[in-house]
């Protein structure tokens, strides 16, 4: 129901008012408190703040994937994030099938793992792509072989390096594929009542379009579940960017070419002199020859030196260096 009343609901209301249909006081604030049941069984660990910004970081990761998939499966790819949600393991891990196709992904520096989950119809569409087929999934389930798991493995630490530059702007991480379980019984990496964040993606392989489930639990990104925050991403980035903006200034001005010039001295003649100027005619100029000459850079005075000659080449050395602006 929308909070904002519209002009017939609230004439209904005041006519209620009225004849006394509805008793006013029953709006009155009495000035109790209202108090939420709480669940120690399931502790609230993910505020709506970090899973947005899950959401945020894995449709950066679903971009990665439509791009670097096709060279691989030589096959459109698309991918989308569904959904983000907070759970506890024990719902996740029991509403998975066997045969499961899960990527346990090792989470490095971060302790613990988290679990890439892939529907087995993607899975048998990769196989059928990456043999030479059309990429059509099988029609009647069955267990991956040897052969087919070796297969998946080189696709999962492909997708598993990707998450690598998606996750950048909360930790570097340097996230490492370690095996495919096809059993949920042995994807036990936490207490079944540990909350997990859950992440669906929705992958489309060709024709072929099925769901990609990302399990992390609380416990693995605790030490850095503050930065789960676009406050704290966008002025990291912020910073970041600054930083990189500031050295390439300074290199693109080291390259720079700037004139420089020594002045021997100035003088001022007439326009008639000037135009009857010949060979070996003098012109006297304001300085003497034990003055130092005015060195500019660009426009600006910037130094004193001496005249002279670097083998055969006229030459100036630097006395001193005038620090004014």
């Amino acid at each position: 129901m929308s909070d904002v009343l519209s002009q017939d609901e609230i004439d209904k209301l005041l006519k209620a008012f009225s004849s006394g249909e509805i008793d006013a006081e029953e709006f009155k604030d009495t000035g109790e408190k209202q108090v939420k049941n709480y669940d120690f069984s399931r502790p609230f660990k993910f505020s709506k703040v970090h899973l947005r910004t899950l959401e945020i970081v894995f449709e950066h990761y679903c971009r990665l994937l439509s791009t670097h998939m096709p060279a691989y499966l030589r096959v459109a790819v698309q991918a989308e994030v569904v959904n983000s949600e907070a759970v506890v393991y024990s719902e996740f891990s029991n509403a998975l099938s066997n045969p499961v196709l899960l990527g346990m992904v090792d989470f490095e520096p971060l302790e613990g793992n988290i679990i890439i989950e892939v529907s087995d119809n993607i899975g048998y569409a990769i196989i059928d792509r990456m043999l030479g087929g059309a990429g059509v999934p099988l029609e009647k389930k069955r267990e991956f072989t040897e052969i087919e798991r070796v297969i998946l493995e080189r696709i999962f630490t492909i997708i598993t390096n990707l998450l690598q530059d998606p996750w950048e702007n909360v930790v570097k991480i340097n996230p490492r594929f370690t095996r495919i379980e096809t059993n949920s019984q042995f994807a036990q990496i936490i207490s079944p009542n540990e909350m997990v964040a859950l992440v669906t993606m929705n992958i489309k392989i060709g024709n072929t379009e099925g769901m990609m489930n990302i399990c992390i639990p609380y416990s693995c990104i605790e030490p850095v579940i503050d930065r789960l925050n676009t406050k704290y991403w966008y002025s990291n980035i912020q910073d970041r960017d600054e930083a990189s903006y500031k050295e390439f200034i300074e290199v693109s001005i080291s390259k720079a070419n700037i004139p420089i010039r020594a002045v021997l001295g100035k003088s001022v003649i007439s326009v008639n002199d000037y135009i009857n100027m010949q060979r070996g005619d003098i012109i006297k100029l304001d300085s003497k020859v034990e003055d130092e000459l005015k060195v500019y850079v660009g426009n600006i005075y910037k130094f004193t030196a001496l005249p002279g000659l670097a083998s055969d080449t006229y030459a100036v050395k630097i006395s001193s260096i005038i620090r004014e602006e």
